[in-house]
C-alpha cells in the first residue's frame, strides 16, 4: 500500500541539495580559526608560569661570587578575584538583559514591517529557535570571559562583558528607533 508522501516546499529541500564542497571547504575554515583561538588561550597559561628558578641548597655555590641575601619583590600584588564576584554577576546580568531586549527590540520592528538583515528569516521568524540564539549568546559571552578569567586575563574578562552590553545595547537601541515600514496592499 503505498501511502502520500508529505509534500517539501523548496525551503526544506535546500539541504539535500546544497553542494558539500563548500560546505566542506568552509567547515575547514572555522575548524582552522577555532585551533588558533584555543591555541593562543591554551598557550599563554604555561607561558604565565614561568618564574624564576631558586636555588637548591643541594646546588654547589661558586666560590668566586659573594652570596647576597635574598630579598622579597617590592610590589605585593592582589590575589586575584573570583570568578563570580560582584562585578561578574552584575556584568553577566546585563549581558543577559541586553540580550533580551535584542530579542525584544527585533521582534518588535518586524511587527512594525521591518526585516533582519544580520540573521536568516528561518532562525528570525522561530521563536524558540531566536531565544535559543540569544541565550546561546549570553553563554558564549561568559564561556570566553571565564576562560580569560582561567588563563589570568582579568582586564580582558571585564572588558569582554562591557564590550558585549555596549554593542549589543546600540544594536537594540538603533532596532528601536528605526521608522515603521508601511507595506503595500
Amino acid at each position: 500500500m503505498i501511502q502520500n508522501q508529505p509534500a517539501y516546499s523548496a525551503a526544506s529541500r535546500y539541504n539535500a541539495e546544497m553542494p558539500w564542497e563548500g560546505v566542506i571547504r568552509s567547515s575547514g575554515k572555522s575548524f582552522v580559526l577555532g585551533m588558533i583561538v584555543v591555541g593562543c588561550f591554551l598557550i599563554s597559561k604555561p607561558a604565565m608560569a614561568q618564574e624564576a628558578v631558586s636555588h637548591d641548597s643541594s646546588a654547589k655555590p661558586d666560590s668566586c661570587k659573594p652570596s647576597l641575601p635574598a630579598t622579597e619583590p617590592a610590589t605585593h600584588t592582589p590575589p586575584p578575584h573570583a570568578f563570580w564576584d560582584r562585578t561578574n554577576l552584575l556584568l553577566f546580568s546585563g549581558v543577559a538583559v541586553t540580550r533580551g531586549m535584542d530579542y525584544a527590540s527585533t521582534r518588535n520592528f518586524q511587527a512594525r514591517g521591518r526585516q533582519e538583515i544580520l540573521l536568516p528569516d528561518e532562525v528570525v521568524n522561530n521563536s524558540a529557535g531566536f531565544a535559543s540564539l540569544e541565550a546561546a549568546g549570553t553563554m558564549t559571552s561568559i564561556g570566553i570571559s571565564y576562560l580569560l578569567h582561567r588563563t589570568g586575563h582579568h582586564t580582558l574578562e571585564r572588558w569582554m562583558s562591557i564590550g558585549h552590553i555596549g554593542v549589543t545595547a546600540f544594536g537594540d537601541i538603533r532596532n528601536y528607533a528605526l521608522k515603521t515600514r508601511h507595506r503595500s496592499e
